[in-house]
């Protein structure tokens, strides 16, 4: 008998999660798999953030904490916005939650009823359709190419909105294209935004450190619009947490209240001690920040340049985050030992099973036409898995 609910069966699984299950169950057959498809900084937590930690512990902080978190924590979160992005925030309008991504859940289900429209740039995060599925709202895709860096139009956005669009989504640098918009790109989309106040913009910027273009902007900086701006981020991505599960938002006090209110019914509040580790990275040195920031710079110049040199890959060069999302349309209708590939899905598998690279199909990103490759992970490695995949990739036929 089936009984799940519509919502769950309308869901589909993450494709990052699906790859790397694949990747783990081959490595456990003691086959060596390059893993390109993690979202994940491959360094280990700074030792100083670490140390508070294992203080947090010998502390006793092993109790219940307040579900939108712990003052010091939302204070560090105050002072970050302000020093960082110039955002003025109170303690009141900051949530700390399990993750960016349960940010991202909450804030869609605290403002989206059924039927509401939430415009979405492709290539998005696997993740963004499924939520506003989740919340019975309708996601309307824009598409992003290649050919523009992966960013859309002001145009694009404008023809987009209708009567029932409730929010747009923006993530800056982008998972996965690693596009960056600039500061005037952001003012001409706020520029339209505001004329629109039942819109609710959601700024995923969690990948904010990882910044190869100069400088981060968020488009809540622009006057009028930041009353309708959630700005999302947390200490997974630039200070190498990812298993801590510490996401943060700053919103306006009524959403706050919202989504306070919707996470003490699931989670409650994040762990305590994960809180008090996130205290330590967000006001202690940020030297571990820039160190691992130059290693992904190098890294991305390294498999850019490696992955030009193989025939039929066209690839941007990104300004952020620490993917490439190459476009391999050359590859797909092609066949190699009587196995056909047709789609970046078929293609992924071939490199995973014969090349032993595990990376993403780009149909996960809503973009047919790439596949993702994270470069997240030791220089030799990627320099050993760009042979693998341009060997790979010329057998094809």
């Amino acid at each position: 008998m089936d009984s799940l609910s519509q919502r769950i069966n309308a869901l589909s699984p993450s494709a990052t999660v699906a790859m790397n299950q694949k990747s783990r169950d081959l490595q456990a057959k003691g086959i060596d798999i390059i893993n390109l498809g993690v979202g994940e900084p491959d360094f280990n937590t700074p030792d100083h953030i670490k140390e508070a930690a294992k203080k947090a512990i010998d502390n006793n902080f092993s109790f219940y904490p307040p579900v939108a978190g712990f003052p010091d924590l939302k204070k560090a979160v105050v002072e970050k916005f302000k020093r960082e992005n110039g955002l003025d925030f109170i303690p009141e309008q900051i949530l700390v939650s399990c993750g960016a991504k349960q940010c991202l859940a909450n804030a869609l289900l605290a403002i989206i009823d059924k039927g509401d429209e939430v415009i979405i740039p492709a290539p998005y995060w696997v993740s963004y359709l499924e939520l506003v599925k989740l919340c019975e709202g309708k996601p309307v895709v824009i598409e992003a190419k290649y050919e523009n860096n992966f960013k859309i139009t002001p145009d694009q956005l404008q023809k987009a909105i209708t009567p029932k669009t409730k929010a747009f989504m923006i993530c800056s640098p982008s998972n996965p294209s690693g596009a960056v918009y600039s500061k005037s790109e952001l003012k001409a989309f706020a520029d339209i935004l505001l004329k629109h106040e039942r819109i609710i913009t959601l700024s995923d910027e969690i990948y904010e450190h990882i910044n190869f273009a100069g400088g981060h902007e968020t488009i809540a900086q622009f006057a009028g619009l930041k009353d309708r701006v959630v700005v999302i981020n947390g200490v997974s991505k630039a200070y190498a947490m990812t298993g801590w599960r510490i996401g943060y938002m700053g919103a306006p006090l009524w959403l706050t209240k919202a989504c306070d209110k919707l996470q003490g019914q699931m989670t409650t509040g994040a762990t305590t001690i994960a809180q008090k580790a996130a205290v330590a990275a967000l006001t202690l040195n940020q030297q571990c920040v820039e160190d691992m920031n130059k290693a992904f710079r190098r890294r991305k110049d390294m498999v850019v340049k490696l992955i030009r040199e193989i025939e039929g890959l066209k690839v941007y060069d990104p300004d952020g985050a620490f993917y490439v999302f190459p476009v391999v349309t050359y590859f797909l209708g092609k066949s190699v030992n009587g196995r056909k590939i047709n789609t970046t899905t078929d293609l992924c598998l071939y490199l995973l099973e014969d090349a032993h690279i595990s990376t993403v199909p780009g149909e996960a990103f809503g973009d047919p036409d790439c596949i993702r490759i994270s470069f997240a992970t030791a220089d030799e490695k990627l320099a050993e898995a760009m042979r693998r995949m341009k060997e790979a990739l010329g057998r094809m036929k």
